[in-house]
């Protein structure tokens, strides 16, 4: 295990990014930030721009870059992030992003971007075949679903299908997503911080070649400081 990774997850919705993301957190021991996650903290604490983000929530309006960007910096500069690392899941979706990002982590940069590939095709069949616990958020599938009558097995709340999986919402969300991130993977990969990983197969499968990703690149960083240091 080589901790302290600094690591951005893209991939399509339906790609499997929070499972694996969890998986690799508590590998590589470092918080799994995801931009859902980091706007309900930030609302719940009062801060300055978790405060505005909840404003803009309860409109039902998309949050705007400065206001997203300001979640993140105040995330990232909490101890666990500065001591330890982190895998961000969700941000950046678009360039403006990227380079906030690149700012807020001046001082210690990002190691790694992995787009995780699944055809769209397949996460078409996911997402419509998603079920989601309307109390606690859980995700389950029609072929992985919870085990009594689509009760939820975490906290007994109603497994349903959300409104927005229907396929033409699913087909808009997919070419928004690819109009925000062709831009964001060039970006990374003019930087020679992206790695494509196969997000097909087993999930054990799955997060192997991720870790064997991430090991990849520490190495490469470690024998490059090495060769300067002599």
């Amino acid at each position: 295990m080589i901790p302290g990774v600094r690591l951005v997850l893209l991939g399509r919705q339906g790609a499997g990014k929070g499972t694996q993301c969890t998986r690799l957190a508590r590998h590589y021991v470092v918080p799994h930030i995801s931009t859902g996650d980091m706007l309900r903290t930030a609302s719940k604490e009062g801060s300055e721009f978790g405060l505005k983000a909840a404003e803009i929530m309860e409109r039902g309006e998309l949050i705007p870059d400065d206001v997203m960007i300001g979640v993140v910096d105040e995330r990232l500069h909490k101890d666990d992030t500065k001591n330890r690392g982190f895998i961000l899941d969700g941000f950046p979706r678009t360039v403006v992003q990227a380079d906030a990002l690149a700012s807020i982590t001046a001082a210690a940069p990002v190691d790694l971007a992995i787009d995780l590939d699944v055809p769209e095709d397949i996460v078409l069949g996911r997402l419509a075949g998603r079920r989601v616990c309307v109390d606690c958020g859980a995700n389950y599938s029609e072929a992985a679903p919870p085990r009594y009558n689509w009760t939820c097995d975490i906290c007994g709340g109603e497994v349903v299908q959300r409104a927005d999986d229907t396929d033409s919402s699913i087909r808009r969300r997919l070419q928004l997503y690819a109009e925000e991130t062709a831009p964001l993977v060039a970006w990374y990969l003019e930087r020679d911080l992206l790695a494509t990983v196969d997000g097909l197969g087993a999930l054990d499968d799955v997060t192997f070649r991720l870790m064997r990703a991430i090991d990849a690149r520490a190495e490469a960083r470690r024998a490059e400081g090495m060769n300067r240091a002599t």
